[in-house]
């Protein structure tokens, strides 16, 4: 259990930082000779992507009714910088609030996006996903992810998706404050099970939260994100017996 919060808290170290961090570990991308199929042969630390049993992202299918257990979703608005990793695109808040799940406490640490979302719903694909990246006290994970299908322009990411970073490694402060609030569904019932990260090492022992219900995105907004990220979805793992719940 230790190695493994070790593990994870210097994957969120990687995550936070991640220009700086891919220049110490291997190249990897989604596709082609270091694409998502072969992460876990480029280094030894990234393994799990390869032999893990418990990888997200996943097809959520056959999920099974959990015990009531509403997310308490206690964001805060704040400043914030925007940067291009290389890989996404990633919001690092300044103070962003809290969300208190069946396992505890979990503090904002970050959100970051892919297109399309790497989860998939009974087999469905969106177009885009917000994965908003929690860290306990014990240096545990926790992800809550927000779904978007294409429609009206999504307000809370206006002043995030107006100026994205074209380069990897080039950083600049959002624009006012950033609300991570603003971009939750109305709902939040949610899919809940235990995965990993979705991009190296890989590590396991994270908690998912997925919202049932998508938010909004207009086209331009998904067009501006694609001119740097055309795609950057690791594809589904296998459940390996994992049970997902759907709960809130």
């Amino acid at each position: 259990m230790k190695k493994t919060l070790l593990m994870l808290a210097a994957a969120l170290a990687a995550m936070g930082s991640a220009h700086a961090a891919d220049k110490a570990a291997a190249h990897w991308e989604y596709t082609g000779k270091s694409g998502s199929a072969h992460w876990g042969e480029l280094e030894q630390d990234f393994s799990a992507c390869k032999l893990g049993k418990a990888q997200s992202p996943i097809d959520i299918r056959h999920e099974k009714a959990g015990m009531p257990a509403p997310i308490g979703f206690d964001y805060t608005a704040s400043t914030a910088d925007i940067v291009n990793t290389g890989h996404t695109v990633q919001v690092n808040p300044a103070h962003g609030g809290t969300v208190h799940l069946a396992s505890g406490d979990y503090q904002l640490v970050q959100v970051h996006f892919h297109t399309p979302s790497e989860e998939k719903i009974h087999g469905k694909r969106y177009p885009l996903v917000a994965h908003m990246v929690h860290k306990n006290d014990a240096g545990e994970l926790a992800v809550v992810a927000v779904l978007f299908r294409q429609g009206r322009e999504n307000a809370a990411l206006k002043p995030v998706f107006a100026g994205l970073p074209a380069h990897a490694g080039d950083k600049h402060p959002v624009d006012g404050e950033f609300d991570a609030g603003a971009l939750l569904p109305a709902q939040h019932a949610y899919y809940a099970y235990m995965g990993s990260l979705t991009t190296p090492p890989c590590s396991e022992g994270v908690h998912w939260q997925v919202l049932k219900q998508p938010v909004e995105v207009s086209k331009a907004q998904l067009s501006a994100f694609r001119k740097l990220y055309p795609m950057n979805a690791r594809p589904v793992q296998p459940l390996n017996g994992r049970v997902v719940e759907v709960t809130g």
